[in-house]
């Protein structure tokens, strides 16, 4: 999937026009939706298991699927499906105008949110949606509340200056933060609805920068899952156990060290890796040409003082092209949550009796995750040091996805997109987060060409504090959906 050389085509969407009425949607009527949206902790039910009692989640599809009908477009229509025991997926269809059109468009989205985090400034909050300076703080609004919105967005504007387009239906799922468990049965269920998918537009993924349109070329996969070491049924003075009493934590440690080499970080099992394809390594060396070092100082590194001068924590690599391999196609264990461990101010001098953590180890895209997730239970689990009780109970995985070629009208249409609404071309990057639809839409469509992209850029800072909406690149993104659509065949 190499950049496509720029071609001076001859224009489909009328970009000023384009953008005009792009950005009136966006000042009067978008932005208002989506902090009402933020204000909802409609987190995804990995996070909220009263999500049903609770009724947040139904709370912002009612209210997204209302405001999609309040627009009439012309051949829209919309239901909001339900399947026992699974929250709300919003599917709406309209109708193609492209004469000899047989192909669909499929546009996705989320509803779901992460869980609140710690963090947040002073003013800001996750559920306390806030506009400064061109950005909508609060969580979800980026990641991904926003799609649905742009995405209606984008069709009136082709609608709006009467350019022929393929049959369009939309997805908007609520389980996506949990790993999309409720979307292969809706998927199924809708499967004679969806059409001959050609174009899916996928607007939950990242960009580079804020300067151009970036199209997403990978995703690596996700194991996760609780692993838990025991040594006692209850706690007991530290002072007369230990020495005699194995640590739990000690224990975790050395359990660890079997998967991951604590010096560089490098997962140890060969399975865990891949090859990484000479077409990605090119475009790596591409954007990393574009981003230098932002790649790695865009993150809010610590800091602290050092004989008058400020020292910042050092990322892994000052290479560039590393730096963008590492997080797209290398392996990579996190610890994400832990129990049994008692807060600081009432940890007394006991030696606990179980230490847990929960473990997500990110995974190339060639990797298959339910292999990867059996693979991890076998290592830890096995001859567990002292004889503790050793746990891992996986919480499921996602297999990543390598984007398929472009197709010539598709290579050409993004770049277009990009230089008519961004003044640049289009940049091509993959992403280290996993969105489980995309691998599951390429198995089922393969002959689909997949425009994964979104405005998750430097600092918007998803799933943690302060995250944000850019909310000018949304409104070029938003027009770039518009031209790509314009434009297909």
């Amino acid at each position: 999937m190499n950049a496509p050389l720029h071609r001076d085509l001859p224009a489909v969407l009328d970009a000023t026009a384009a953008r005009r009425q792009i950005d009136q949607a966006w000042e009067g009527d978008i932005l208002r939706q989506l902090t009402d949206y933020i204000a909802i902790p409609a987190k995804s039910p990995g996070f909220d298991p009263d999500w049903a009692a609770h009724g947040y989640i139904d709370r912002v599809v009612q209210s997204a699927a209302q405001w999609v009908e309040a627009r009439k477009v012309p051949g829209l229509t919309l239901e909001v499906v339900r399947l026992e025991g699974r929250t709300p997926v919003i599917f709406f269809e309209i109708a193609g105008t492209k004469a000899g059109s047989t192909q669909t468009a499929l546009m996705y989205g989320h509803l779901d949110k992460q869980p609140e985090f710690s963090g947040w400034r002073a003013g800001l909050g996750p559920w306390t949606p806030k506009y400064l300076d061109g950005k909508l703080y609060g969580r979800g609004g980026a990641d991904d509340g926003y799609a649905v919105y742009a995405a209606i967005a984008a069709v009136q504007a082709v609608k709006a200056q009467n350019l022929p387009h393929p049959r369009i239906v939309g997805l908007i799922e609520a389980s996506e933060e949990s790993g999309s468990p409720d979307l292969l049965p809706y998927i199924d269920a809708l499967k004679s609805r969806l059409g001959q998918v050609g174009l899916v537009v996928c607007l939950d993924s990242g960009a580079g920068n804020y300067d151009q349109l970036w199209l997403t070329t990978s995703l690596r996969g996700m194991a996760a899952g609780v692993l838990k070491v025991e040594v006692l049924t209850e706690g007991v003075h530290s002072g007369d156990a230990s020495g005699v009493v194995p640590s739990s934590f000690r224990i975790l440690r050395q359990l660890l060290d079997r998967l991951e080499d604590s010096a560089t970080g490098r997962l140890l099992p060969a399975s865990f890796h891949c090859e990484v394809p000479a077409e990605r390594l090119a475009q790596a060396q591409a954007t990393a040409a574009i981003l230098g070092d932002e790649v790695y100082r865009r993150f809010p590194w610590a800091h602290h003082d050092c004989g008058g001068s400020t020292v910042f924590t050092l990322p892994t690599t000052t290479d560039p092209v590393q730096a963008l391999l590492r997080r797209t196609w290398q392996p990579t264990l996190s610890v994400t949550g832990a129990e049994g461990l008692p807060a600081l101010r009432d940890a007394g001098n006991v030696l606990r009796p179980y230490t847990a953590f929960k473990l997500s180890l990110r995974l190339p895209p060639l990797v298959d995750a339910a292999q990867a997730v059996q693979e991890l239970k076998r290592l830890l689990e096995d001859n567990a040091p002292y004889q503790a009780r050793v746990t891992f109970d996986g919480e499921g995985g996602a297999t990543g996805w390598n984007a398929p070629g472009l197709a010539p009208w598709f290579g050409q249409a993004l770049d277009a997109a990009s230089r008519a609404h961004f003044g640049a071309p289009c940049g091509y990057i993959g992403q280290g987060g996993t969105i489980p639809l995309m691998n599951q839409l390429s198995q089922g469509f393969p002959a689909a060409q997949m425009m994964v992209c979104g405005v998750l850029g430097p600092q918007s800072n998803a799933h943690g504090p302060n995250e944000f909406l850019h909310v000018p690149y949304a409104k070029r993104l938003t027009a770039a959906v518009a031209e790509v659509i314009a434009r297909m065949p």
